[in-house]
């Protein structure tokens, strides 16, 4: 495919309209012309700080490409008439992403997550693509907002390995964060925030069933698993803003009608 695509856009963020193995083919594609990308996997919480806070708003804008890492936002895109193909999630695009980098002789760097977890998911990534080169893993203390030291010591590791692919999970914005202090260190490679991916790909953490993830429950799975620490976001949160931008892609569907007609 060539680099060209269309988005939707949401609330005001344009959202790449691919499927995964399209957005593969973007990503290798930009590689061996020697651009970087940096990848967005946005959820409904992203989307609601894209909003909400003009400081999110400005992060995520910086990305070269978006894509929908949640079912509300494919959703929404259909009530508004512009309907995306698919969900692309982020733990979902791991793997492939490992299989395919290792067929193309990419090396990929692993950038945070829980240190046990990110062991041995680089160990079952290893596995499951013979020949992927995995050039660095580190699981540094970072702060919310980054610090000089902090980044400083990460770049250094970087510029060592030169990855083509840095896999980045922290958690949003700080991910995002880190991405946009240090992706000159590496304007080549591709970034990619992921979160709690690799403790997804490591078994540390149980993804939701297939049928929740296509029902848009994943989100009341995770609840479960971490109440605490997600029902101010989940339920206090973003439940409110889906509602907000379920009627707000409807009211957008009537005001686009004229001009399709």
């Amino acid at each position: 495919m060539t680099d060209s695509h269309e988005t939707v856009e949401l609330v005001g963020m344009p959202i790449a309209s691919l499927r995964s193995h399209e957005l593969l083919d973007l990503i290798f594609g930009r590689l061996g012309t020697g651009r970087g990308t940096w990848l967005i996997t946005a959820n409904l919480d992203f989307l609601r700080r894209f909003v909400t806070d003009e400081s999110s708003r400005a992060l995520y804008a910086g990305a070269d490409v978006r894509v929908a890492d949640g079912m509300p936002l494919v959703w929404a895109s259909w009530l508004r008439g512009t309907p995306l193909p698919e969900r692309v999630a982020g733990a979902s695009l791991v793997s492939p992403l490992c299989r395919r980098a290792a067929r193309e002789q990419r090396s990929v760097f692993l950038l945070g997550g829980d240190p046990e977890a990110a062991r041995a998911a680089a160990e079952r990534l290893r596995a499951e693509s013979p020949g992927l080169e995995i050039a660095g893993l580190i699981t540094p203390r970072v702060d919310a907002t980054p610090t000089p030291l902090q980044l400083d010591n990460i770049a250094t590791r970087l510029r060592a390995a030169r990855p083509d692919i840095v896999l980045v999970g922290m958690g949003s914005p700080k991910q995002e964060r880190v991405i946009q202090a240090l992706r000159h260190e590496l304007p080549n490679a591709c970034w990619i925030g992921i979160g709690v991916s690799l403790s997804f790909v490591s078994g540390h953490q149980r993804r939701a069933p297939g049928w929740m993830q296509q029902l848009g429950l994943e989100w009341l799975h995770r609840l479960f698993q971490e109440p605490q620490r997600l029902f101010r976001r989940y339920v206090l949160e973003d439940l409110p803003f889906a509602l907000r931008l379920f009627g707000q892609s409807a009211i957008e569907r009537l005001r686009l009608a004229p001009a399709g007609r």
